[in-house]
């Protein structure tokens, strides 16, 4: 029967029509007027006036009534939530319903139906059918717990429904395990720290054994929980890979590339000189290449995914290279992915071959294409150091063409053919020369100008070639004004006598005509360069210069183990982790593929792993320190929401600092006088990490070599804080500074990587002061290779408190696109001196006077050529105040305080003589004002307060 008339316009008063055809007693008007309903609620027609009249027709044996009840229902439950309650009852009837096509429609309804208040109801039914004895229900209800846990994941938990929901993976139904499997996935997605598909050889053996009998989508669901399990060596890992090897010849090509991910995780563990290594290598390639016979679409997935798999294996398919020719009639898209595989597989073996193809495509009519071929010549010499006289060769034939673009793409990667093989090919330059005034681009005319700069000692006419250039200075770009300036400076430096004319003028026009602020400031570097010590600038600017990488667009190898994790998803396709894309993806796990065989790595599976869930960090970047490390790598590293300057420290703050004084004052005093020759040294920093900075009153007074330094509050240089080679690439260095009553951690962060680095975050683990980030990381724009960034974290002491070993030792992780890394830093003690540390005078002889001798500690500063005055107006740039001075026997004795943080009180006696260089300081430390109500309150005996402090406390007002 044709329904197309249901979707006719409607006339006035239609509603009212329905109304009364819905309650009418026949069966056949009814179910009529049910089918217009949905017709109209279909294209777009509000009929929610309408919701109790169609509820009432849910009663009815009618199968196909029943449906389309059921999708009005799920239509309008939303909106009419009170309305749908009254549905429920017939749910509850339908679940037990002896047709088990009913029972199932009845819970898969429920379980779309995304309103609270049903949810309570449905989950006695649920329950029921998940142990129904039809598996066409189990399976049903499997996908509906996990919509019920997006609902209300807390009842899911509650009603055990996620145990059930395991031991379905245990039915004797291939289709019910695969739903179970899909639903326990949806659900660890969203909670990626739990443990919910705990995987093991059991539980592994009887996935495998239903992946023969389930459907397509099943099996993609049962390959793609398979690959997020590590075997525990390389025999089970060869017995998967032989039970999955099958699914390569599946007719649906996502269950081709779940089988590829899978065999290319579970490779890395098998030995390379087993024989079935070599076998699965041959048995990856044919369903491979047969993917790319399908539609373009489907083919530029392939390739995608193709193009991670060589970059990792490039032999899997090194012997099918005609695959990847391009075909007259293949969209772009599917062309420049084909042109970027065959360079990849490009060997000595095929090279002709490929130089031939390449020469080919650069004839065609489409430009986009034409440019792309000519640079793969290019790359293919780079890469095949053989085959760069050919290429070179045919680089020359398509020159001769004359075809402008052609021209330039050539001169382009010429250029770094020169770069990577020096004093080789340089008999072409005179043939490149030839076509200087057919060059319109920006990146060819630069390129020929550093070709003519580089070899200007080779070029007779190199200096008017240069000035042709110079004509039109400011009507050209940046890129080739700054190419321009270095080598007409270059050439100056090969024939000063010559050129003096020629860069006196660039430096001028660069330097005083320019608005450009990158090429001014070369321009005034080069011009003061040569001023001062022309051989300086010689070995600068015509220092020999590194050979430039084969492979400069490889992605890095951290992201392109977790892409081939992700093979046959949009990761895939975009060559992007999934936590680039994916809103909320803050809980995303980062996968990698597990040691190789003998490798000694770890092989644990977030599946199979400890029971923290949590990778381990690199012993080397970060010291253990107790159990403090799990918090660290626990930590949520979204940028905080606060912003503004970091609020003013409240009295919780300073109870806080009961916890971090619980070794005793004496670690206090002794990071005043580090490095001063008193006491006990702090406890050994690994060998790994930064020098500490010192912290002492040393540095106070200037004493570490820095001269000229402004005064105000001291700031150590800075130091590496996390090395590049521990970090990927990205290397931190830094110092603390204390700026306007603000404590900044100032860092430099350098990309020594190939790739961008971006989405920058940082976070502190729990420290002794509760130093904690202000605001987000500001790392506004992306960091490139071999670029560096100025950042200026605020900080704020309200955040977690707990003691330290070293008391100002600070854990930090640090997040980017490519990873999370770890490091420690010791911060100067002077940076927590606040601004109201001067103490009234009555006050501070009171505190001095009641203070017995014995808690004072003494120590002495050595060579400080300061006066007492100097020294205290140095101090007091440090927050550090003289409160009395007196002199006795030529002896000048200031009397100080600060005031840290979280309230602590350091009462100083410093003793100079004139004409010694060497200071005597004596230190006491004062507890909180609150101490006493904070020992009341706790009920704590006399001695365990004088263990908490044994520098006597003080309380005053």
């Amino acid at each position: 029967m044709c329904d197309f008339p249901f979707f006719s316009l409607v006339c006035t008063g239609e509603i009212f029509e329905l109304k009364a055809e819905l309650n009418s007693d026949k069966k056949e008007k009814k179910k009529e007027a049910v089918k217009k309903v949905i017709a109209s609620m279909t294209v777009g027609k509000d009929v929610s006036a309408l919701f109790p009249d169609v509820v009432n027709c849910m009663q009815t044996d009618n199968l196909e009534l029943k449906k389309l009840v059921y999708l009005y229902l799920m239509n309008y439950a939303k909106s009419q939530p009170d309305m749908a309650i009254m549905a429920v009852n017939t749910f509850v009837k339908d679940c037990e319903d002896p047709n088990p096509l009913i029972r199932a429609l009845a819970v898969r309804t429920m379980g779309c139906i995304r309103v609270d208040k049903i949810t309570e109801y449905l989950c006695e039914p649920l329950r029921k059918c998940l142990k129904d004895e039809d598996p066409y229900v189990r399976k049903t209800a499997a996908v509906c717990v996990a919509k019920l846990h997006d609902i209300n994941a807390q009842l899911v938990e509650d009603q055990g429904f996620l145990d059930t929901l395991k031991d379905l993976i245990s039915d004797s139904n291939p289709m019910v395990v695969a739903n179970a499997v899909a639903a326990l996935s949806e659900i660890a997605e969203s909670h990626p720290n739990s443990n919910l598909l705990d995987l093991n050889p059991q539980t592994i053996n009887k996935l495998l054994t239903a992946l023969n009998e389930c459907t397509e989508w099943g099996q993609i669901f049962i390959l793609d929980c398979l690959a997020n399990y590590t075997p525990r060596d390389d025999r089970e890992s060869q017995s998967i890979c032989e039970r999955v090897t099958p699914r390569l010849s599946h007719a649906n090509s996502a269950v081709v590339l779940s089988a590829v991910k899978v065999l290319m995780k579970f490779m890395e563990m098998l030995p390379k000189d087993l024989d079935y290594y070599g076998t699965l290598l041959k048995k990856l390639a044919p369903p491979l290449v047969t993917l790319l016979s399908a539609e373009p679409e489907l083919q530029y997935v392939a390739l995608r995914n193709i193009n991670l798999i060589v970059q990792r294996r490039p032999e899997i398919l090194k012997h099918e290279m005609k695959v990847f020719f391009v075909k007259y009639n293949d969209p772009i898209y599917v062309k420049l992915e084909k042109l970027d595989i065959m360079i990849r597989l490009a060997s000595q073996a095929n090279i002709a071959q490929v130089l031939a193809e390449l020469k080919e495509y650069a004839t065609e009519v489409d430009v986009d294409f034409v440019r792309k071929a000519v640079r793969a010549i290019g790359r293919c010499a780079i890469k095949v150091e053989q085959s760069a006289e050919r290429c070179v060769s045919t680089l020359l034939d398509l020159i001769q063409t004359k075809v402008n673009y052609v021209v330039q793409e050539a001169i382009v990667v010429i250029k770094d053919i020169f770069r990577k093989y020096p004093n080789k090919y340089e008999s072409v330059i005179a043939t490149l020369c030839e076509n200087l005034d057919s060059l319109d681009e920006p990146e060819a005319r630069a390129a020929m100008i550093w070709i003519v700069g580089e070899y200007a000692e080779r070029i007779d006419n190199a200096d008017e070639l240069l000035e042709s250039f110079l004509e039109g200075f400011h009507d050209e770009s940046t890129q080739v004004q700054l190419q321009l300036l270095t080598a007409i400076v270059k050439l100056f430096l090969k024939k000063p006598t010559e050129t003096q004319e020629l860069v006196q003028q660039v430096l001028s026009l660069a330097t005083q005509d320019s608005d450009n602020p990158d090429l001014r400031d070369r321009g005034y570097i080069y011009w003061r360069l040569l001023s001062t010590d022309p051989v300086a600038a010689k070995e600068v600017v015509l220092a020999e210069k590194p050979l430039i990488s084969e492979e400069t667009d490889l992605i890095e190898p951290t992201l392109l183990e977790e892409l081939i994790c992700h093979i046959g998803t949009l990761a895939s396709v975009y060559h992007k982790p999934p936590s680039a894309f994916v809103e909320g993806s803050r809980g995303v796990q980062h996968k990698r593929l597990p040691g190789s065989a003998g490798s000694g790595e770890s092989a644990d599976s977030p599946d199979t792993g400890s029971a923290a869930g949590v990778s381990e960090a690199p012993p080397a970047v970060i010291p253990s320190q107790g159990d403090l490390l799990g918090d660290l790598l626990n930590l949520d590293l979204t940028p905080p929401t606060t912003s503004g300057p970091p609020p003013a420290p409240s009295s919780g703050m300073q109870m806080g600092a009961m916890d971090l004084l619980g070794g005793g004052l004496d670690s206090l005093v002794g990071l005043l006088h580090m490095g001063a020759g008193f006491g006990a040294p702090p406890t050994a920093m690994p060998a790994s990490f930064p020098p500490p900075v010192s912290g002492g009153l040393d540095d106070l007074f200037d004493l570490g070599g820095s001269v000229g330094m402004p005064m105000g509050a001291y700031s150590p240089p800075k130091s590496i804080w996390l090395p590049a080679m521990k970090a990927k690439g990205l290397e931190i260095s830094g110092t603390f500074a204390r700026r306007a009553g603000v404590i900044q951690m100032e860092m430099t962060l350098t990309n020594k990587a190939m790739s961008i680095m971006t989405d920058f975050a940082i976070q502190f683990n729990r420290n002794s002061f509760g130093l904690a980030p202000a605001g987000p990381l500001q790392v506004l724009t992306p960091v490139g290779p071999n670029q560096s960034i100025e950042v200026a974290l605020p900080l704020s002491t309200v955040g977690p408190v707990m003691k330290m070993e070293p008391l100002t030792n600070l854990q930090v992780a640090v997040k980017n696109n490519i990873d999370v890394f770890y490091f420690s830093s010791q911060y100067p003690i002077s940076m927590l001196f606040v601004e109201d540390g001067k103490m009234e005078r009555q006050v501070f002889l009171a505190t001095w006077k009641d203070i017995p001798n014995d808690n004072e500690a003494q120590f002495q500063i050595k060579d400080c050529h300061l006066n007492s005055d100097a020294a205290s107006s140095k101090l007091q740039g440090s927050n550090v105040f003289t409160i009395a001075k007196r002199t006795v026997e030529g002896q000048d004795m200031l009397y100080q305080s600060m005031k840290l943080t979280n309230g602590i009180w350091v009462l100083a006696e410093l003793r100079v003589q004139a004409g010694n260089p060497n200071y005597t300081v004596s230190t006491v430390v004062v507890g909180l004002c609150e101490f006493m109500s904070l020992v009341s309150s706790l009920r704590l005996s006399s001695d365990l307060i004088n263990n908490f402090y044994p520098v006597k406390t003080v309380v005053f007002n």
